[in-house]
């Protein structure tokens, strides 16, 4: 009997559908409250899918988390080729000052050595997978970019107004303080997430050239991100994280607003 997906004739399959029997990939396994079904089984027979607590579906496939890390090793790559983007699309205060808010996310994007990319990537591909499926796709992205965002926001707060950051960082931290809240609020043993906060936080402060005003402003933002995904009910959970996170987000970006000012007093533009 042929141990391939139906539906993914090149990948590997080792569980039956519950309802059809026919064999489905891991990108295909949707769970049902027996087993997993297919597809096509859950759309046929208008099948709700379960959620988790916090509006997550137990979908196997973290499609955010492979499109982060795609993008992040993509863009390397073609720095390597093409030579650095950090000054087009870094974090630079002077710059974003004068209207160039785009590099507070492009940023992040970017990565200043190998060893860089692969601390950032790591942790995602450790962190990103679970969390997704915890939140879903939609509030992991919300999540990832609002985490970064902060990171972002806090290093043009903090930095001199000539300096050039990159990094995933900020949203790193804050997938680790978003995990580290969640986990708590389901129970879950997070103390070595709490002792690799803390030593990273050290490293942060005593290694130069390392932008922890990110990897504070990330940590705070993914916190505070995921104790409002722990609020509600499944009645009202959607509105009350749209409303929270809408507020974050404007937080942020009156904070740049603010910073934009001072900036431009002291570039005397």
């Amino acid at each position: 009997m042929s141990n391939t997906c139906f539906r993914h004739t090149d990948s590997e399959a080792y569980v039956s559908c519950g309802r059809c029997d026919r064999k489905i990939c891991p990108d295909c396994m949707i769970s049902a409250p027996v087993g997993f079904q297919c597809p096509e089984c859950v759309g046929s027979a208008n099948v709700a899918v379960p959620k988790t607590k916090f509006g997550g579906s137990f979908n196997s496939v973290p499609k955010v988390t492979r499109a982060i890390l795609v993008i992040c090793v993509g863009i390397f790559a073609l720095s390597l080729v093409l030579g650095s983007f950090a000054m087009a699309f870094g974090m630079i205060p002077a710059a974003i000052a004068q209207g160039e808010w785009w590099r507070l996310i492009t940023s992040t994007l970017l990565h200043g050595s190998i060893l860089h990319l692969l601390f950032n990537m790591y942790a995602l591909y450790w962190l990103g997978p679970q969390l997704e499926l915890s939140l879903g796709h939609s509030r992991f992205a919300a999540l990832y970019i609002l985490s970064a965002l902060g990171g972002s926001v806090a290093s043009y707060w903090f930095s001199d107004i000539n300096t050039v950051s990159v990094g995933a960082s900020g949203a790193i931290f804050g997938l680790i303080t978003a995990t580290i809240v969640i986990g708590r609020q389901m129970r879950t043993d997070v103390s070595q997430l709490v002792v690799l906060l803390g030593i990273n936080v050290v490293i942060g402060f005593a290694q130069p050239g390392i932008d922890w005003r990110a990897h504070f402003g990330g940590a705070i933002t993914g916190a505070a991100i995921a104790v409002i995904y722990t609020k509600g009910t499944r009645l009202n959970r959607d509105q009350i994280h749209r409303i929270g996170l809408s507020g974050i987000f404007a937080v942020l970006v009156l904070a740049t607003l603010a910073r934009n000012a001072q900036v431009s007093a002291l570039l005397g533009v």
